[in-house]
């Protein structure tokens, strides 16, 4: 059987629950926040799996709209 991609529910460290989605290749490609309860961590994969194919990219990083600065020149301090 091939692997596939997968959510996995688990317990940290503080007690709470979280979940992280795994590649085929076992790659962790995002984690959740932390829940207090179970029902609330698979309550928020079955939203994710019910509208990700609906969801848009917004690309808010302003790549080329923004003039890159040059780097400040560092003063050198005078030792006494």
């Amino acid at each position: 059987m091939a692997a596939s991609y997968k959510f996995e529910i688990y317990k940290d460290k503080s007690g709470e629950f979280r979940f992280r989605f795994r590649a085929p290749n076992g790659e962790k490609m995002f984690a959740s926040e932390g829940y207090s309860n179970k029902a609330s961590a698979k309550s928020t994969i079955k939203s994710i799996v019910k509208h990700v194919a609906k969801a848009e990219i917004d690309d808010v990083s302003k790549a080329g709209k923004t003039k890159d600065k040059p780097a400040k020149k560092k003063k050198k301090s005078k030792k006494k």
